[in-house]
């Protein structure tokens, strides 16, 4: 794809997915300048669902690779299964003369060679050792990479569309960070986050939305909480408001001896914060009879 068919494509967010203008403009510079979009912010914030948005927007295929700790940057590219040519060996099998029928293709290798641009996802990169950043460096710059068992040279058709998400756990190398678009995406505020329950409740009763909202700030804002709850977790929390029929007026804590509230599973989850509310609760007790 040429640079200006790239630069005519701008992301402006899906009917699915609210887009803040800060974070429009950090993909569309990312897209115009063939750079990594580097986006960190807290899990659940929607990092890794922005890949399929980006996707879905521009109407790209989407290729995705979830990072484990395991995970190795040569994962990306290729392998090379020497144990199967190996055992196809033994057995006389006619596939074994050629070493490329051992070649199983990374997530890079199939964004590289697909027929059209496509929406690649590195998904949580700083769950890999610190080294694997870097290992990927020349192949991002580049563009390509050399398949040393079959003397090939794999290069990309269309520079693919690189979206790099991180939950923040390491420090990335600062040569790596050099070469992405970075975007942070902030927590969102009520008013961002009560469009974005619209998008997956439209018939939601405003009362309740509220007392959720409110509710639900409320929990993130107390000191001492090890996770604060995400957007995920407040879109399964509601879901689960309207299945039960829960009222707006359980929602609001109007006595500090029931802190927690109904159903707060969905929001909470460790028993450190748990107990945390527990014990708030047992003070304002103590209190009140005192």
């Amino acid at each position: 794809m040429s640079e200006t068919m790239q630069a005519a494509a701008r992301f402006e967010g899906t009917e699915r997915y609210v887009a803040t203008e800060d974070l429009m403009v950090a993909v569309n510079a990312a897209v115009a300048l063939g750079r990594p979009l580097l986006v960190k912010g807290e899990p659940g914030t929607g990092k890794t669902v922005l890949a399929r948005e980006i996707a879905e927007a521009l109407g790209k295929p989407l290729i995705e690779w979830h990072i484990k700790s395991t995970t190795k940057a040569q994962h990306g590219l290729y392998e090379y299964d020497a144990v199967a040519r190996l055992r196809d060996g033994q057995l006389g099998e006619e596939r074994v003369k050629d070493i490329a029928n051992y070649i199983q293709h990374g997530k890079l290798w199939d964004a590289f060679t697909a027929p059209e641009q496509v929406v690649l996802l590195i998904d949580e990169i700083d769950k890999a050792d610190i080294e694997f950043p870097n290992d990927l460096l020349l192949e991002l710059d580049r563009m390509e990479f050399h398949v040393y068992e079959t003397r090939e040279t794999v290069r990309a058709v269309h520079r693919p569309i690189v979206l790099i998400t991180s939950n923040n756990e390491k420090e990335l190398p600062d040569a790596f960070l050099r070469r992405c678009f970075f975007h942070y995406i902030r927590f969102p505020e009520p008013e961002v986050m009560e469009q974005i329950v619209d998008v997956h409740f439209p018939n939601l009763k405003k009362r309740l939305l509220a007392a959720a909202l409110g509710a639900f700030y409320e929990l993130r804002e107390v000191p001492g909480l090890k996770k604060k709850p995400s957007t995920s977790e407040l879109l399964d929390w509601i879901k689960l408001l309207v299945i039960e029929d829960i009222p707006p007026e359980a929602l609001k804590v109007t006595d500090k001896k029931d802190l927690i509230p109904p159903l707060y599973g969905a929001l909470l989850k460790n028993e450190q914060d748990v107990h945390l509310f527990e014990r708030l609760a047992f003070l304002a007790r103590r209190e009140g009879r005192a």
